[in-house]
C-alpha cells in the first residue's frame, strides 16, 4: 500500500466531511472547502477517523490514493487551523501596499502592479522600518493560497546575485559569486 494513503485522517473537533455526486466537502470554523473525488477512490468516515482506500493495486490507482489522502489531510487541517504563506520584498524602493483585496506592488518596473486576490484569502501588507515589505496571506484552501502565492512571486522572481526579488519568508536562496576580479 502507499505509505501516505494508508494513514489514517483524525478529524478535529467542529469539522464535518460529506461526500456528496464526487465531490468531498470539508466545513469547520476557518470556512469550507470541496474537492472532486476520482470516482473509484473510496472515502471512509468512522466517527473521527476517516481514511481512503483504492480498488485495486494497479498504477494508476496507487498513485491516485497517495494524492488524494494528501489532498484530505489539507483540506481537513484547512478549515480547522488555517494555511498561512508570507513573502518577503528584497530590493531597494520596493514596496506594497493592499486596501482590502487589492494588492500594488512596486517592484522597480516603469509602473506599478495591480493584483486583485481572491475573496478567500485574507491579505494584510507591512512595512516596518529597516525591514523588508512583507506580504501575509491566510486562507483555508491550501491550493488556491499556493497558487497566489506562486502568482505573486512570478512578479520578481529572486535573482542569483544580489538575491533581490519576491521570496518566500525562511526561503533559502542558492548565491553565485558573480564575475571575479580582473584577470593579471
Amino acid at each position: 500500500m502507499s505509505r501516505v494513503g494508508k494513514m489514517p485522517i483524525t478529524l478535529p473537533a467542529g469539522v464535518t466531511v460529506s461526500l456528496n455526486n464526487g465531490v468531498l466537502v470539508a466545513k469547520g470554523p476557518k470556512g469550507e472547502v470541496s474537492q472532486a473525488i476520482h470516482e473509484d477512490m473510496q472515502i471512509n468516515v468512522d466517527g473521527s477517523v476517516l481514511t481512503v482506500n483504492r480498488p485495486s493495486d494497479s498504477k494508476m490507482h496507487k498513485s491516485l490514493h497517495g494524492l488524494y489522502r494528501a489532498l484530505i489531510f489539507n483540506m481537513v487541517a484547512g478549515v480547522s487551523e488555517g494555511h498561512k504563506v508570507v513573502q518577503e520584498l528584497v530590493g531597494v524602493g520596493y514596496k506594497v501596499s493592499n486596501q482590502g483585496n487589492l494588492v500594488e506592488f512596486v517592484l522597480g518596473y516603469s509602473h506599478k502592479i495591480m493584483l486583485e486576490i481572491p475573496s478567500e484569502i485574507k491579505v494584510t501588507t507591512e512595512t516596518l522600518k529597516g525591514k523588508n515589505p512583507t506580504i501575509t496571506m491566510e486562507c483555508a484552501d491550501k491550493q488556491l493560497l499556493g497558487q497566489v502565492a506562486a502568482k505573486i512571486r512570478s512578479f520578481r522572481k529572486p535573482e542569483p546575485y544580489k538575491g533581490k526579488g519576491i521570496r518566500f519568508e525562511n526561503e533559502v536562496l542558492r548565491r553565485k559569486a558573480g564575475k571575479s576580479a580582473s584577470k593579471k
